[in-house]
């Protein structure tokens, strides 16, 4: 079986050409096997957000290859890279990002909504189950700003698996939250990671959960200084 990402000699330079171009990414490679658990971490400034972004196909490196599930991705036109992002990837922030207007339920729908063109009774099916499953069977109606922030990114991690992710990209997903919210949406993670097989690559400042991700990636001044497997 392919990695779900693989990464080799990936360079992004910002203003490329001109007289302050700035290479923030220098050579970057790695690879995410199907159901694996890593974290990235590393000081502010290291180049961790900026790689995520080119991993969720947001941005495009100025150098190396990206192929996603085998095939080359980094050269493909923006359709084709759209339809890669929601087909095959799922995006958790650290501010959950929410549509206030909508209830928790249609903002589960969305990416249904965004791949199909409109709101099947299978998407809406799906969006129930997710927020069953991760505790919202009582607050699917509710508006985001009737929900905890706990609640909330319970709300952005069910509409992360709303299309059957293989990867779920989280940049920094507890670090708006309390320490007890914080564990309870790890511990939702590491469960969705081990009952339904979706990889997960984490960004986290949070020593405490890094200690519990299965591989961690360390990254400093825009190159990888350290990748090892961890008991946990």
């Amino acid at each position: 079986m392919s990695a779900v990402i693989e990464l080799a000699g990936i360079r992004k330079t910002y203003n490329e050409g001109t007289a302050i171009a700035n290479e923030v990414l220098h050579g970057i490679g790695f690879a995410i096997q199907p159901g694996e658990f890593a974290c990235l971490i590393g000081p502010s400034g290291s180049g961790k957000s900026t790689l995520l972004n080119l991993i969720g196909l947001l941005e495009k490196p100025s150098g190396g290859s990206y192929r996603l599930n085998g095939k080359a991705i980094q050269e493909a036109d923006d359709n084709t890279r759209t339809r890669a992002r929601l087909e095959t990837l799922g995006f958790v922030f650290q501010f959950h990002h929410l549509l206030p207007a909508f209830s928790a339920l249609e903002n589960v729908m969305l990416p249904g909504l965004m791949l199909h063109g409109e709101i099947t009774r299978e998407v809406r099916a799906t969006a129930i189950r997710l927020l069953t499953a991760v505790g919202l069977a009582d607050a699917m109606h509710k508006p985001p700003n009737q929900l905890s922030g706990g609640m909330q990114q319970r709300v952005a991690i069910a509409r992360a698996l709303a299309l059957t992710p293989q990867l779920v990209l989280a940049d920094e997903p507890t670090g708006n939250l309390d320490t007890h919210s914080a564990d309870e949406v790890f511990a939702l993670m590491r469960d969705i990671n081990k009952t339904q097989g979706t990889a997960f690559l984490i960004v986290t400042h949070d020593p405490r959960l890094a200690a519990r991700c299965d591989r961690v990636v360390e990254m400093r001044d825009g190159t990888i200084v350290a990748d090892a497997p961890q008991a946990v």
